[in-house]
């Protein structure tokens, strides 16, 4: 038995087996995936995979999120913004005024972006944090993992953002858009992504407030995740442990300031100290003085032919002003010593809080760090274990239908036993109910019309069923794809006609019909013929050789 026949008999009993799903449209199958992955607060990203009219590199899609990140970088302690309305741009929402509440950056996806692939978003995002604030390609492509679960966690939730986030960071978000969507579809001109900032103008690991994107709902969505998302999460709490070093560093400099500030003002007490003393004992002479001349005045208006008594009295008086102005004097003193010695209590008391707080958020990102590093552990034998059991599963590979109108399909990989799906491709855009095994590989006609989608013959890996290449001709959503030995025919698009295309295993067009053809006909091979009908509705008979019409 070929093949293709052993292939057919296994998508035929898998499609069976499935049937009490083929009536289920393309969105009730994705929010069945998400209510058996765990609940409202799971995120599983429904992302269009499949061939592209355009195809992006990744350097092109990073490039977007860089020249954002440039002109932000620039004075990242001032509110400013960056990029073009109508496809990406971001909004640098900071108030220094506003205390106990977090600034943020808020990246809009406008009417105009073609992103349909949450890796790409990341790309975009990931550039983004390493231009404007200078973190590792690594580490920033870590951060924008937890950054779109926490935005797509948080989608819609307003009152969830408004207890965190700063005014100036709430007048730039809706209720309606805040967050990222789950489906591509819905984020154009519909996304409001918040990205928390603990110190805008920190620059590097201190920048973005990492405790906030990796809450526990975040990391609990994360665990849903088949492999449980194990490298971000450790590489997640690699960069916790990193700021828990670097706050530790800045608490122990602060510390040694507070030290320093502690002994100035000590200083300055002790001359306050004496300031205060000097200008009492001053205030104390000149009431004295003051006494004494009243007296002597009072003696001599009561002997007013007394010269002595006289001359007493004026110079008691003149000693009474003198030490009056002595004493103005000693308080002025006095006054601007205390004024001097509150500046350096002050001054002290900041670098005690620094110190304090930096201490204080070394052990939070120590303890959060650890933590994780315990679920972590428990995770990765999960997956080990549930790995073990799929490689000695007996599995057979099917097809699954997704969209019963648009008829488009999807790879699984079955437990032959139990008719349990042990592994679904992430390509959803299979047309025509069909794919063949092609070497090493699988092919199949995939795609969907619009956008910067396209429709072209792909491989996929049979380990993940992810797609692997595209064919570089587009081919007709309604064709048939035909397997002959080690070859391959679909209808492709060649100027404004459709033809018939042969191709190899590895996606080699070999030939192509100089005969226009039908985008929905029938392709029969029958010895070294091959029958399709005419783009004028007729029966057309092609050498197979070289698909000229006999």
């Amino acid at each position: 038995m070929n093949r293709h026949c052993i292939l057919t008999k296994i998508v035929s009993a898998v499609i069976c087996m499935l049937f009490f799903s083929l009536s289920v449209s393309a969105l009730e199958v994705d929010k069945t995936e998400l209510e058996s992955a765990g609940g409202a607060d799971t995120v599983v990203f429904i992302n269009y995979t499949g061939p592209h009219a355009v195809i992006d590199s990744a350097a092109g899609i990073r490039a977007i999120g860089s020249n954002m990140g440039t002109v932000v970088g620039r004075t990242p302690a001032s509110a400013s913004s960056a990029g073009d309305r109508n496809r990406y741009y971001v909004v640098h929402a900071v108030d220094p005024s506003e205390k106990g509440k977090l600034d943020a950056d808020i990246m809009f996806i406008g009417n105009g972006a073609t992103v349909d692939h949450i890796d790409n978003l990341r790309r975009i995002i990931s550039a983004y944090l390493s231009t404007a604030y200078n973190y590792s390609g690594r580490d920033a492509d870590t951060l924008a993992v937890f950054i779109t679960v926490y935005n797509a966690v948080y989608r819609g939730k307003i009152d969830a953002y408004r207890t965190k986030y700063k005014n100036v960071v709430m007048s730039n978000i809706t209720a309606a858009s805040c967050g990222l969507a789950l489906r591509y579809s819905e984020w154009p001109g519909n996304t409001q992504i918040v990205i928390p900032l603990f110190d805008a103008a920190a620059g590097g690991l201190s920048t973005i407030d990492t405790s906030v994107i990796s809450d526990t709902k975040v990391v609990k969505s994360m665990q849903e995740d088949d492999g449980k998302n194990i490298e971000n999460r450790k590489q997640m709490v690699d960069i916790k442990e990193r700021e828990s070093d670097n706050a530790t560093e800045k608490a122990r400099t602060s510390q040694k300031t507070a030290t320093e500030e502690q002994k100035k003002l000590d200083a300055e007490q002790k001359q306050n100290d004496e300031k205060k003393q000097e200008a009492a004992q001053a205030q104390k002479n000149a009431d004295t003085a003051a006494t004494e001349a009243a007296a002597a005045q009072k003696a001599a208006e009561a002997n007013p032919n007394d010269a002595q008594a006289q001359k007493n009295a004026e110079e008691k008086q003149q000693a009474a002003e003198q030490k009056q102005q002595t004493a103005e004097q000693k308080q002025t003193e006095s006054e601007k010593q205390q004024q001097k010695t509150d500046e350096q209590q002050q001054k002290t008391d900041e670098a005690k809080q620094q110190a304090a707080d930096a201490q204080a958020q070394a052990d939070k990102k120590q303890t959060e760090a650890q933590a994780e590093r315990t679920e972590i552990a428990k995770d990765q034998q999960q997956v080990m274990d549930a790995s073990a059991a799929e490689q000695a599963a007996p599995a057979v590979y099917g097809m699954q239908l997704i969209d019963e109108k648009e008829l488009l399909s999807g790879m699984v990989k079955v437990n032959a036993d139990t008719g349990s799906i042990i592994r679904s491709s992430p390509v959803t855009y299979i047309r025509g109910r069909t794919v063949y095994s092609a070497g090493s590989s699988f092919i199949a006609v995939a795609g969907k019309n619009g956008g910067n989608g396209a429709v072209k013959l792909i491989l996929l890996d049979p380990t993940n069923m992810e797609m692997t290449k595209e064919s570089s001709e587009i081919v007709a959503d309604n064709s048939v794809l035909v397997q002959d030995g080690s070859d391959f025919y679909c209808v492709i698009q060649d100027g404004k006609n459709w033809v018939l295309g042969k191709y190899g295993a590895d996606l080699t067009l070999k030939l192509k019909s100089p005969v226009a053809v039908k985008s929905s006909t029938p392709v029969t091979i029958s010895g070294d013929k091959i029958i399709v009908t005419g783009n004028d509705g007729k029966i057309r008979l092609l050498s197979k050789s070289d698909l000229t019409e006999k």
